[in-house]
């Protein structure tokens, strides 16, 4: 691969706006955890598809590396890279229309350079939702929350950002676009493009907009916090609740001590309702208009309470409560920052194995050194954040040394349990080596094989999810 020279740069300016080209500024050499850093870049932000297009042929044809910037959310290093010949920095950020809203059709069409939360909330102003909903949802724009396959926290009953995307416009490797924004949701008309365009990273191209899927709002909403007697009664509670609310129950999160801990060591302004029980869930319910959230809550905790899977609880009463509910758990991963973790790990687990997972981790991190665990997340989907801390008085930097060796250890279990390295978060830079570790040889197989037929040349995103 060879850098974007000034000579390439200059050639670039002849086919493009002078507003394309930007200073480059050192966010976009930064990712949130500091943990990767890129050294240069030419800094292009085109306002068009064909605008893209232009950037991109004229890169394969100098095999010139692109590297596509969204919002920067990224927290697996897929943003930034100091081991490429000064690559193209293609940022999406003029790119953020939304094209179109069809509550008839039940979809809207965006530019791949849109806010989520601006697309959430011109869902609303249609009386439509679109249920996708992660921390960095007003940063995060919605190119990055595709290629990444984004989760969150309504993932239990709406899926990741793949169930809720009916269509993409993309510029592929060669420069050509591929034309696929469409509301239909039955099109079997050869091979799914969108698919392998959703969560490969940039990888295989650059998705510019995106048909997304939207759905009735909620009538009526509650929350609660229950406190269980273990993960186990958590999943038990879990089931419980489908069993009674069916499709109603919207998100189902388990909290842990330690994270309720750092608030208070932390963020003392926020309110824990229960204390700080060793574990606890938050319940989200999204009914229609003849269904009562506080009362189906209410129930619910009672059936449990007869179970012996809950100890206490509380129900939101108005919504400002129930904010109060989701202020909380958003909170955990800001109190966890202000700690600093040594290894932190988004992986995922059958969700029957949960309880096993969780009692069996604290010892192999154990065997390594002593350190605290915040274990929490979407239990809902199996995904867990099973983040590990310094003990009191000493900080991360105490213990890089054995970070790889925690990580290493967490990974080798989550395999041994039949789970997933990376479950939201994606591959990026920073977990290539995991997914040639834990990875299917015939997978891994298949997919250098795609990479090398959509981008012979190597210029997408090179060293993010595959090796080049």
């Amino acid at each position: 691969m060879q850098p974007a020279s000034g000579a390439f740069a200059d050639a670039l300016r002849a086919n493009l706006p002078d507003a394309t080209f930007r200073d480059l500024d050192a966010r976009y050499l930064e990712e949130p955890r500091g943990r990767w850093a890129g050294a240069d870049g030419l800094l292009l932000a085109p306002a068009t598809t064909d605008e893209v297009a232009t950037i991109v042929r004229a890169a394969a044809g100098a095999r010139v590396p692109v590297i596509p910037y969204g919002g920067g959310t990224g927290l697996v290093g897929g943003q930034v890279s100091a081991d490429l010949p000064r690559p193209v920095i293609l940022s999406l950020e003029r790119m953020a229309r939304i094209r179109d809203v069809d509550p008839t059709e039940n979809a809207m069409t965006v530019e791949a350079g849109a806010i989520l939360q601006t697309v959430q909330e011109a869902a609303t102003a249609a009386g439509r939702l679109f249920p996708l909903t992660i921390a960095a949802q007003g940063s995060a724009r919605i190119g990055g929350v595709l290629s990444t396959n984004a989760g969150g926290v309504n993932v239990l009953r709406y899926g990741n950002a793949r169930e809720l995307c009916l269509g993409v416009e993309a510029v592929l490797p060669d420069g050509s676009v591929l034309h696929g924004l469409s509301p239909l949701r039955k099109n079997n008309t050869g091979y799914d493009l969108r698919h392998l365009l959703i969560g490969a990273e940039g990888t295989l191209g650059i998705i510019t907009a995106a048909t997304l899927k939207l759905l009735p709002r909620p009538v009526r909403t509650g929350a609660a916090i229950m406190a269980v007697r273990d993960p186990a009664a958590a999943i038990d509670l879990l089931n419980l609740a489908r069993d009674r609310i069916g499709e109603g129950v919207s998100a189902f999160e388990l909290i842990g001590r330690t994270g309720l801990d750092f608030l208070a060591e932390t963020m003392p302004d926020v309110r824990l309702p229960l204390g700080r029980p060793v574990w606890s869930v938050l319940i989200d319910l999204g009914l229609g208009a003849s269904g009562d959230p506080a009362q189906a809550l209410e129930d619910l905790f009672a059936a449990a309470l007869d179970r012996d899977l809950v100890c206490d609880g509380t129900v939101a009463q108005s919504d400002a409560q129930r904010q109060d509910f989701w202020h909380l758990r958003e909170s955990i991963p800001a109190a966890n920052r202000k700690i600093g973790s040594v290894s932190s790990h988004d992986i995922s687990v059958p969700i029957a194995a949960i309880p096993r997972f969780i009692a069996k981790a604290p010892a192999v991190i154990a065997a390594i050194g002593d350190f605290r665990i915040n274990c929490f997340g979407h239990v809902g989907d199996g995904n867990l954040h099973y983040n590990v801390f310094p003990a009191p008085g000493r900080s991360r930097d105490d213990h890089e040394h054995q970070r790889d060796a925690i990580k290493t250890a967490v990974h080798d279990l989550v395999h041994a349990f039949g789970g997933s390295v990376s479950a939201e978060h994606g591959i990026g830079r920073l977990k290539v080596g995991d997914l040639e570790r834990y990875g299917d040889p015939a997978k891994l197989a298949a997919m250098r094989a795609i990479k090398a037929a959509l981008d012979p040349a190597g210029i997408m995103n090179p060293g993010a999810v595959l090796r080049g």
